[in-house]
């Protein structure tokens, strides 16, 4: 095969392409208060703002890549930008909170679309190559978290200097450029035969839907409305002739521990970061400014520990020991969260303990991302990508939801009483760092050598 000589530029499309995807999901971050006082969310219903984009990209993500499959991977590409850029300009526009919500989950929509579709390209920019193919992998795969931490300080300087919609409006300029960009470095690509289920991917999207919605509405006729949902999608896969998700790929060596992995990883993560927000602007008073600065060193600390540490030392050790350790370590720093006060301060309640939690996060991520594909056969390694990136996208869903009902029950909701309001904040910290401990001791458990279940 010969190598595209623009493939680095390619790769730089691709990765940026990741990078924006991912930090949709945290750019809002510092500006949920904004968004709530001027568009009238509750304090339940506030995160939303995040679901509503993460169940559409994690429950349609296994669609996108089907027909990325089907009517080529750049033409998929693009036609995702086309769909986020659409979205952001919806959610930049609402003038309530129903539209607001809409408007994420078009974005998610068009995330699912792009994902797949570039993890596809880059196989086929590097597949000549196993030591460029790695090389790609982790410079792709670093774009994700550091997308995630740099939106929560790009969110915190746009909507301190600017308006809340601007975190939304950015896409849009970025997207047409990358639009410009893709005939001239991106490849041609042929679509093949066969399906789309499109009933697999609405049964799955709407029973992740359901669930996290029973979760939120403490509905539990809505909780087996959505396992119902869930359950038919399995009976789809097993019956149809191009499933979304073939049921035989879960006995590919160490998907099914990486993905647990990677669901509680995301559990514990993401209310993490969503919670401490809030604890840094409702109860530290500060702005959207201050609270993205405060921040930064985590972002800094997961870029180093991603970039410069957890590769080598994958190569060295394998992915189990830094699954497990980086778990271990990320609940030690949640839990240290746990301890923050109603009248703390950022050096000696914040900072501590989410250096420690940056650390956990970058020793489990790309271990875990890359155990699930490693033993997955080429044809399938973008499915592999897809369920795994689905799992990480489902579990921060789930996550949220559950310690955002236990935040509410201890307090939560009471603005403007700052105790109670830390009383329900520690309370959403304890249950993250119990999820990423669990995670730990199931990693420890289940996954055998460096990347494997036993069988």
């Amino acid at each position: 095969m010969t190598a595209n000589p623009r493939r680095w530029w390619a790769l730089a499309v691709l990765a940026t392409a990741q990078f924006m995807v991912i930090m949709d999901t945290s750019i809002i971050g510092v500006a949920l208060p904004d968004m709530q006082r001027d568009l009238g969310f509750t304090q339940e219903g506030l995160q939303w703002v995040f679901n509503a984009y993460v169940i559409a990209f994690g429950g349609l993500l296994l669609l996108g890549g089907r027909l990325a499959d089907l009517f080529g991977a750049r033409k998929i590409f693009s036609a995702g930008w086309v769909v986020l850029i659409a979205g952001s300009v919806v959610a930049a526009a609402a003038t309530t909170a129903w539209v607001e919500v809409a408007g994420r989950a078009v974005q998610g929509v068009g995330g699912a679309l792009i994902a797949p579709a570039a993890m596809t390209l880059l196989m086929m920019l590097f597949g000549h190559n196993q030591r460029e193919l790695g090389k790609a992998m982790a410079l792709y795969g670093a774009a994700a978290p550091a997308g995630g931490t740099a939106g929560v300080f790009l969110g915190g300087v746009i909507a301190e200097y600017l308006t809340w919609p601007w975190v939304f409006i950015i896409y849009v300029p970025i997207g047409v450029v990358t639009l410009l960009a893709v005939p001239a470095l991106l490849p041609a690509t042929k679509g093949g035969r066969g399906s789309v289920d499109v009933l697999g991917g609405i049964a799955a999207t709407a029973g992740i839907t359901l669930l996290v919605y029973a979760i939120v509405s403490e509905n539990w006729l809505i909780a087996l409305g959505g396992g119902a949902l869930l359950a038919l999608f399995l009976i789809i896969q097993r019956t149809v002739r191009s499933p979304l998700m073939p049921l035989s790929i879960w006995r590919t060596p160490g998907l099914a521990a990486a993905n647990v992995a990677m669901t509680l990883l995301g559990a514990a993560w993401i209310p993490m970061w969503y919670f401490l927000n809030l604890y840094l602007q409702q109860v530290l008073g500060y702005g959207a400014f201050a609270s993205g600065s405060a921040l930064l060193p985590m972002t800094i600390a997961i870029m180093i520990f991603m970039v410069g540490i957890t590769a080598r030392l994958l190569g060295r050790f394998g992915a189990k020991p830094l699954i497990v350790l980086g778990l271990g370590v990320l609940a030690a720093g949640v839990a240290g969260l746990a301890f923050a006060r109603p009248d703390g301060s950022f050096l000696t309640d914040v900072l501590p303990a989410s250096l420690v939690a940056a650390v956990g996060m970058s020793l489990a991520y790309i271990p875990a991302m890359m155990s699930a594909m490693s033993g997955a056969r080429p044809e399938e390694a973008g499915l592999a990508s897809g369920i795994v990136n689905t799992t990480y996208n489902v579990g921060s869903a789930l996550g949220l939801a559950v310690m955002t009902a236990i935040a509410t029950s201890q307090g939560a909701a009471e603005l403007g009483d700052l105790g109670r309001l830390t009383d329900g904040f520690q309370a959403a910290f304890v249950g993250a760092a119990v999820v990423a401990a669990a995670g730990a001791v199931l990693s420890l458990a289940f996954m055998r050598g460096k990347n494997t279940l036993p069988r």
